[in-house]
């Protein structure tokens, strides 16, 4: 039984894992927080996640993460840093799903892998993970006469661009191409931007409504085009790849893992 405990426990992402690692007999969840404050702190972290009490208070102390096997992390890149730091204080295990980190915030992630097993991936859901995959071999296998354009499509609260996933998308296009992806990144365009300079790749994001997450990567040449896209219907997927990575995560040496290697998916291309 894997011992979990979810911080950013009243977000959306976070009442996901609850409820998930609920059904999964496999896996508790042993500990919850949120921020000093919030007006959930004291309430049962199962009844707030929409399920049966589980007998876990929502606390405000980081320290209760101690409690369990590993840390799960979808809150905001601000708060990363003191989560990271509380699992290594403990010797947890740390899965973090949250993008958008700053240079001083990655490298508080980048610290703490050096102490802890640290699985850190822009998306989790399984079919996204083979969509990495499968768009390095595409870029690898195409010439430069494909552009490649990168459509990302997210709920309005979502508060950075492009996402994370996106931009995975991305480097693993660039990999397959052998480039450097800032060297070649167009982030959307706006006014008279010329013709499109072969090479270049295009990342666009879009939001709007309640939608969970879509990505599309376009490969076009004269003639044809190949589209890989990938929809996210529900948060549950992403939950699920999570808790997947939490069951995978303790008992590993310390250094930062991703999806492929709790999947074991070998990259294309090596």
């Amino acid at each position: 039984m894997t011992s979990i405990a979810v911080t950013g426990a009243s977000g959306r992402m976070g009442q996901a894992i609850i409820r998930y690692a609920g059904e999964n007999p496999a896996t508790t969840v042993s500990a919850a927080t949120e921020q000093a404050g919030h007006a959930l702190i004291g309430r049962d972290a199962g009844q707030v996640a929409g399920i049966d009490p589980i007998g876990v208070a929502i606390s405000d102390q980081l320290a209760v993460v101690s409690a369990a096997d590993v840390v799960i992390d979808f809150t905001f890149h601000t708060a990363v840093p003191a989560h990271v730091a509380a699992a290594r204080e403990a010797g947890k295990a740390f899965v973090l799903g949250t993008t958008g980190l700053t240079d001083e915030e990655t490298a508080a992630v980048h610290a703490a892998a050096e102490v802890i097993p640290v699985i850190w991936a822009p998306n989790m859901s399984l079919g996204m993970n083979l969509l990495f995959a499968m768009v390095k071999q595409a870029a690898a296998g195409l010439s430069e006469a494909y552009d490649i354009e990168i459509m990302e499509t997210h709920h309005r609260h979502k508060q950075d661009a492009p996402s994370g996933t996106a931009l995975g998308l991305a480097e693993n296009a660039a990999a397959g191409r052998g480039v450097d992806l800032e060297a070649v990144a167009d982030y959307g365009r706006h006014g008279m931007t010329g013709e499109r300079v072969p090479g270049r790749i295009g990342i666009h994001a879009i939001r709007g409504g309640d939608i969970v997450g879509d990505h599309t990567v376009m490969f076009a040449t004269d003639g044809e085009r190949l589209e890989l896209t990938h929809r996210a219907s529900s948060r549950d997927t992403f939950a699920m790849g999570a808790i997947k990575a939490a069951q995978w995560a303790p008992g590993k040496p310390a250094g930062l893992y991703n999806m492929q290697d709790v999947l074991g998916i070998t990259p294309a291309g090596g």
